[in-house]
C-alpha cells in the first residue's frame, strides 16, 4: 500500500496561498502571490527532484490542478524530472464540478473523499503525492489520511492569506523524520503523522 505524502510551502506565519505567482490565487483580495519565487535556489530544486523520485501518482485539489494543467503539459523536455512525472503518471483531482479534464492521465474523484483516497493509496505503487492543494490538504489532515508531510517554511511573513493549520484544525501529533536548510534560508522539515497529541505540565507539585 502506498502512502500519502503532502508537500506544502508556507510562510513563517503559516500562509500557503499562491506561492508561485501573483495570479495563482488572488481570492479574498490576496495580492502577495509569488512569495516563494525569490528563494528557489539549487538546494530547493534538488529537494523537489528527490520528492518526485518517489511518486507513483498525484492527488490534487481543483485550483492546484488548474494551475499545473496550464503549465506542465507545455514543458516537454523528457529530461525534466518533474515535468516527466507530472505529465506521465496518473493524476487524480478532487472536484465536484470538473467533468472533462484536458490533461492526459487525469481522473476526477467526486465521491466520499476518505473511501476514494484510501482506495487510491492501496492501488498506488509508490507515493500518492499531494502538492499545494491547501483546501484538499485541510480535508485530508482532518481525516488522518496524510502519512507524511514535507513542510517547506520560507523566511517571510505576509500577515494575510490562507493558512495551512488554521483555527479548528484537528489536533495532530507528528514525528520528525528529517530536515535541512537551503542556502536561501528555506527550512525543509519532514514529519510522519503519529496521531493525537500527548500533553503534560511543567508546573511544580505543591509542597505540603
Amino acid at each position: 500500500m502506498g502512502k500519502l505524502v503532502l508537500t506544502t510551502f508556507v510562510t513563517l506565519d503559516g500562509v500557503y496561498q499562491a506561492p508561485g505567482g501573483p495570479t495563482e490565487d488572488p481570492s479574498g483580495g490576496f495580492d502577495q502571490g509569488g512569495w516563494s519565487v525569490p528563494y528557489g535556489d539549487e538546494d530547493f530544486g534538488r529537494f523537489m527532484t528527490e520528492v518526485f523520485d518517489h511518486v507513483g501518482a498525484f492527488l490534487l485539489g481543483r485550483r492546484t490542478y488548474d494551475i499545473f494543467a496550464a503549465h506542465w503539459p507545455r514543458v516537454t523536455d523528457p529530461a525534466d524530472p518533474i515535468a516527466a512525472k507530472l505529465n506521465g503518471l496518473p493524476k487524480y483531482v478532487a472536484s465536484s464540478t470538473l467533468t472533462d479534464p484536458g490533461w492526459a492521465g487525469t481522473t476526477v474523484i467526486s465521491g466520499d473523499l476518505g473511501k476514494e483516497v484510501t482506495a487510491l493509496k492501496e492501488r498506488t505503487d509508490g507515493e500518492l503525492q499531494v502538492h499545494g492543494s491547501g483546501a484538499l490538504a485541510h480535508s485530508l489532515l482532518a481525516q488522518d489520511l496524510v502519512d507524511t508531510v514535507h513542510l517547506l517554511t520560507f523566511p517571510v511573513v505576509l500577515g494575510a492569506g490562507r493558512r495551512l493549520f488554521a483555527e479548528g484544525a484537528v489536533p495532530t501529533a507528528f514525528r520528525h523524520t528529517g530536515g535541512r536548510i537551503t542556502g536561501a534560508g528555506v527550512s525543509i522539515q519532514s514529519y510522519d503523522l503519529v496521531g493525537r497529541p500527548a500533553y503534560g505540565s511543567y508546573e511544580l507539585p505543591e509542597t505540603a
